[in-house]
């Protein structure tokens, strides 16, 4: 048993490399059967490769639950070239919602950008899953967000929603007993979010509950908080800002009440939550009438959910002895009442983990190191390729430097709405990645962090005004602490799956010095 632990760790380890595309690859690429050329560069599949044989099941070779199940960091890599994939009018890319016209008081996607990618919106640094574009969703625009770290917001916010209604219920229990009024405080992972009364007749007041919804669901995505789950993120930018429509039948079912358990482990209940529901009712539904049914099968949804739970967390720059003032400045003016530092994930779904940091010399250019960990176990009673699941571990969450709160910021945060209202309330932001993703706030009108900060007011007032009181170099090393909080290009990172040749013309893309490796069985036909 030991003998096989220790092979199946280096055969993991190796394979853990195929979450990055054995070659370079860039924010937006097409495939080498629509542009050929001579250096072979793009997407090595078509889109009918990528999507397989549908998703199917354990047994099922090249399905999306089969890969996802047997060869998980396969389908890591196959959701990343997804990501990056340019669609084309012939595979039903367009129009966007009503074609730019209609109600847009009643659905502001109507006012979406029309991308051909996902990385058009979401790609920077080069190659990641990063920041970029901003939208007419709002009067005054919305700027995309980076999505590194996505899986690890979509565990945490599910886990206090599950803790927070586990309070709820049991004073709700306790008060039915003893025929009393229960008073219970609301809190998770050190998150105060108010309190709850329980009646004896069953009914909880919720007035007191602070920073999310009466129904105690933390909706992690989009700066108001709107959306619980990474596959609801998916199918919605599919259609909203590429006009690309998924008949996905999770969605479908747990938004007509169900419950499902998505393939990368998510639990959607429509009994409990209202979920959103996929543009179309079944495969062969045409609603956008552009003479393309079944735009993305439920099999690309299954490789584009898998690839964004398993993203990246954003790197640690140089944390020196500035950096480090900077940081207990940052504390000392009470800015972690809201920007918690760490958070722990008590099960940990992803199948690997991926810390990134600065090493000046193994870094490279960038000066950042990324060293890649599977967190998955094989089972050897599973067939070949043996199924290789999570191992379902506690994680503790470093430097994320959030609440998963809605709060009031104050007038000058506050968002016009189309109808005339407005939005006072909005999700703080984790802080891991600032340093990289200038404009800021959610309508990229801050151009930098000092501007950011001092715009703060509301419930954050206290602490903005405690930072306009520092000393100009005592702000400059506060800055400096937050300006280490960085994205990066994973094709331009080494690790401890390839450190790179930094002999190599234009290293470090041609010295592959990049989160990659060759698999270790090196088969071309499974090249992504």
């Amino acid at each position: 048993m030991h003998n096989y632990s220790h092979f199946s760790m280096a055969v993991t380890l190796a394979v853990v490399a195929t979450c990055i595309n054995v070659t370079s690859t860039h924010a937006q690429e097409t495939d080498i059967t629509q542009t050929p050329n001579a250096v072979n560069a793009g997407i090595q599949k078509s889109l009918q490769d990528q999507i397989g044989a549908g998703r199917g099941d354990l047994n099922t070779p090249n399905s999306s639950l089969y890969i996802i199940n047997r060869d998980p960091f396969r389908s890591i890599r196959r959701g990343r070239n997804l990501f990056q994939r340019k669609f084309t009018v012939a595979q039903g890319f367009g129009p966007r919602t009503g074609d730019g016209r209609g109600d847009i008081e009643a659905d502001g996607s109507i006012g979406a950008g029309l991308a051909d990618s996902c990385a058009a919106c979401h790609g920077r640094p080069k190659g990641s899953a990063g920041f970029g574009s901003d939208v007419f969703t709002r009067p005054d625009s919305r700027d995309a967000p980076h999505l590194f770290g996505l899986g690890i917001v979509e565990m945490l916010a599910d886990e206090i929603t599950q803790e927070l209604r586990a309070i709820k219920n049991a004073a709700s229990e306790r008060a039915q007993k003893t025929g009393r009024n229960i008073r219970a405080r609301l809190q998770s992972k050190g998150i105060a979010y108010g309190f709850i009364r329980a009646l004896p007749d069953g009914s909880v007041d919720t007035s007191q509950v602070k920073g999310i919804n009466a129904d105690l669901r933390v909706r992690p995505f989009f700066h108001q908080g709107g959306t619980i789950s990474i596959r609801e993120f998916v199918v919605g930018a599919f259609n909203a800002e590429m006009g690309l429509e998924a008949f996905d039948s999770d969605l479908a079912k747990a938004a007509s009440g169900g419950k499902i358990t998505t393939p990368a482990g998510m639990v959607l209940d429509g009994s409990l939550d209202t979920i959103e529901a996929p543009p179309v009712t079944s495969e062969s539904d045409d609603s956008d009438l552009d003479g393309v049914a079944n735009e993305i099968p439920v099999s690309l949804v299954d490789h584009m959910e898998f690839y964004l739970l398993n993203y990246f967390k954003p790197a640690i720059h140089r944390e020196n002895a500035r950096v480090r003032i900077g940081k207990a400045i940052f504390r000392k003016i009470q800015c972690t009442g809201c920007h918690l530092p760490s958070l722990v994930i008590e099960r940990d779904r992803r199948v690997a983990d991926v810390e990134t940091t600065y090493n000046n010399r193994k870094g490279g250019f960038n000066r950042l190191y990324a060293v890649a960990t599977p967190l998955v176990q094989p089972d050897p009673n599973s067939g070949n390729p043996p199924v290789k699941k999570p191992q379902g571990k506690r994680f503790i969450v470093k430097n994320i430097y959030a609440d998963f709160k809605r709060h009031n910021l104050g007038p000058n945060f506050w968002e016009r709405n189309f109808d005339g209202t407005m939005t006072k309330e909005f999700m703080t932001e984790p802080l891991w990645g600032v340093g990289s993703t200038a404009p800021y706030g959610h309508d990229g009108r801050s151009i930098n962090l000092w501007s950011v900060i001092m715009r703060h007011g509301g419930e954050a007032q206290a602490s903005r005004n405690r930072f306009a009181r520092l000393s100009a170099a005592q702000q400059a090393l506060l800055l400096e602490f937050l300006q280490s909080l960085v994205l990066f290009p994973p094709d331009d990172t080494a690790s401890n799956l390839n450190p790179g040749n930094p002999g190599a013309v234009n290293y470090p893309q041609n010295g592959h010095g990049n989160i990659a490796l060759p698999k270790l069985f090196n088969d071309p036909s499974d090249l992504e």
